[in-house]
């Protein structure tokens, strides 16, 4: 293996190592915070709250992410939640929209935003729940999670994803209470009114460690499989990149935020990276509802493909599953159009690994879809910083 080589692999274990001790610093104190915040905002839904995110700049893929997965949960069984991104305009929607029983997570960069902390204590006049992340004005606040703006967008998504999934560890505690009925005296442990159910408050703190934990151990699990495709993939782009390629992006839902986020990133970095043409075929709400309308929801990335992209170009996609109808369809149709495809992919890899459906593949083998996300948020960013290095050592 070249010199070069070898310092790319360090690169990426490097990066991953800052992730974990960034999260092993943070997680373990602010467990029982996060708990408790959860317990109010799971009060503030049961009594017809809805949750508003807004973010500015490179976080506005954050507050469609919270959105998406508060209204349409990955966990089956989960209750559907009112939940909004109203980060376009926001300093106009925002205040016509707030009601006194509502939920507002305001997102940015590791500094802050000036306009995203008016926006929030308007809102917290208005009577809502307010988490300023980060910020210093709300019933929540974090200060910066590191000064490296990838890692802080990352335990950003860790933390929003235990929102989510902790509003409803409460939820369903006061369910099983309310179904025992009669019996409930047999089952105090369940809880069910305010007093019981905020006791679970150091329970589900301990269950939120656990979940960092487990995203630690999978970022050194990618770190030991995954490095050599991670850095093969960032060499071909590279290539491609100098050749004059775009970077086309897709993903459903959740993973449409990353494809988003990944897409911007290219074009402007918060770290001040060389420029990269991207675009995310799965940004724009008019060409997707009217692809999928017409023609299908198997067509929504086919048919920008067959528009946008051409010979040499980059197609990048994620996928928790590897097995998207639309997702294999865009792979198929790049491949034909001599693209160069790259699949960041969860599970086992699903379709997409075993028909070798992608040129290459970064897999996060595991089967939580929220674990497989923040990993996989890792994995991009630290392409993003592999690439500009590897760009910089050819100039």
């Amino acid at each position: 293996m070249s010199t070069a080589l070898v310092s790319a692999h360090e690169l990426v274990a490097r990066h991953m190592l800052a992730r974990n001790r960034a999260s092993s610093a943070f997680f373990p104190r602010e467990a029982e915070r996060l708990a408790a915040i959860c317990r109010l905002m799971a009060r503030r839904f049961e009594r017809g709250g809805r949750l508003l995110a807004i973010g500015a700049a490179h976080a506005a893929s954050d507050a469609q992410h919270i959105a998406v997965e508060f209204l349409h949960p990955v966990l089956v069984g989960k209750r559907a939640l009112p939940a909004l991104d109203v980060s376009a305009g926001y300093r106009g929607t925002l205040p016509a929209l707030v009601r006194d029983d509502d939920i507002v997570v305001g997102l940015a960069r590791p500094e802050g935003d000036e306009d995203v902390d008016a926006a929030l204590r308007d809102a917290a006049r208005h009577g809502a729940l307010v988490l300023a992340l980060p910020g210093t004005c709300g019933d929540y606040t974090i200060d910066a999670l590191s000064a490296d703006p990838f890692v802080h967008q990352e335990l950003v998504e860790v933390l929003y994803h235990t929102l989510w999934e902790t509003v409803h560890v409460f939820f369903e505690h006061q369910t099983l209470n309310e179904s025992a009925g009669a019996a409930a005296f047999l089952y105090p442990f369940l809880g069910g009114t305010r007093d019981s159910l905020d006791a679970l408050v150091p329970e589900v703190a301990t269950s939120i460690r656990a979940k960092a934990t487990h995203v630690e151990r999978l970022r050194d699990q990618v770190t030991t499989s995954q490095s050599s495709q991670i850095v093969n993939s960032v060499l071909a782009m590279r290539d491609a990149i100098e050749r004059s390629a775009t970077v086309l992006c897709a993903g459903n839902g959740g993973s449409a935020t990353d494809a988003t986020d990944f897409a911007f990133d290219l074009c402007a970095s918060p770290k001040g990276h060389q420029r990269v043409p991207a675009i995310s075929l799965a940004s724009d709400p008019a060409t997707l509802t009217a692809i999928a309308n017409d023609i299908g929801s198997e067509a929504i990335f086919t048919r920008q493909l067959i528009a946008c992209g051409r010979r040499g170009d980059v197609l990048v996609v994620f996928s928790t599953s590897g097995g998207s109808a639309n997702i294999i369809a865009a792979l198929a149709e790049a491949r034909a159009r001599g693209i160069l495809t790259i699949a960041l992919l969860g599970y086992d890899g699903g379709e997409v690994l075993r028909h070798e459906l992608a040129d290459h593949v970064i897999v996060v083998n595991n089967d939580q879809i929220p674990r497989i996300q923040e990993v996989q948020a890792s994995i991009y960013h630290v392409m993003l910083d592999l690439l500009d290095a590897v760009r910089q050592t050819r100039d």
